[in-house]
């Protein structure tokens, strides 16, 4: 199955360009949580201090990553896809934060690390059942750590386990993965029940002007 997976984001890896050299404010490096540019908050959700340990559950091409070493923070990224840990290497090179290719849950159980913040940016935590992703993040935060996620809202009635399709050819069916999408009162009763505090939950607003109007999921919480 992991296979499987590995090579579905490795098709997605190859349909997705590298970021852009810089963004609207001429910046080399940023944080973006949502599937737009320049929109939406930044570093500062994860409430970290100087030289902050930090978690990124599916990296992908290490944006993020970039952006947490150019301030100092102590960065880890992990990502199932060969194609995507190669993009991050290719364009950040050293920057400062290490990558492992490993599935999210398996990195987690094996890992005697603690980090200050754990995110997911349409990463792994969305496509991990969160009765089992939630557990293994809670155990690898420090007191007073934060775990933020961001992912597509749900739509209305389409709550659990969904399938995602990700195209991979002409010729191929697309490679379909899961993903768990749920109400922001589900949410917020999810992260409370696996020994998070001060949680929040809302969705971002698409921005305006453009025709797109998918907003973006925003939750976080600090393990108690």
């Amino acid at each position: 199955m992991q296979e499987i997976q590995s090579a579905a984001w490795d098709s997605y890896s190859a349909s997705q360009p590298q970021r852009r050299l810089t963004n609207a404010k001429g910046e080399t490096t940023w944080f973006n949580w949502t599937q737009y540019p320049d929109h939406g908050p930044g570093v500062e959700l994860l409430s970290l201090s100087a030289g902050g340990s930090v978690l990124d559950l599916g990296c992908g091409a290490g944006g993020n990553l970039a952006h947490l070493a150019s301030i100092g923070m102590q960065g880890t990224g992990v990502d199932l896809s060969i194609a995507q840990l190669g993009k991050a290497r290719q364009r950040w090179g050293s920057a400062g934060f290490e990558l492992h290719q490993a599935e999210a849950l398996g990195f987690l159980a094996q890992s005697t690390r603690t980090f200050d913040a754990v995110y997911s940016v349409f990463g792994a935590a969305y496509f991990t059942d969160p009765d089992r992703m939630l557990p293994a993040v809670h155990a690898r935060l420090a007191q007073g750590g934060v775990f933020a996620l961001s992912q597509r809202p749900a739509v209305e009635g389409c709550y659990g386990c969904q399938a995602s399709y990700i195209p991979r050819g002409d010729d191929e069916d697309p490679a379909i993965v899961r993903r768990w999408d749920f109400s922001l009162v589900t949410w917020e009763a999810l992260l409370k029940e696996y020994g998070f505090k001060d949680v929040t939950t809302s969705v971002l607003p698409a921005p305006v002007p453009g025709r797109r109007t998918i907003g973006t999921l925003l939750v976080s919480g600090r393990r108690a």
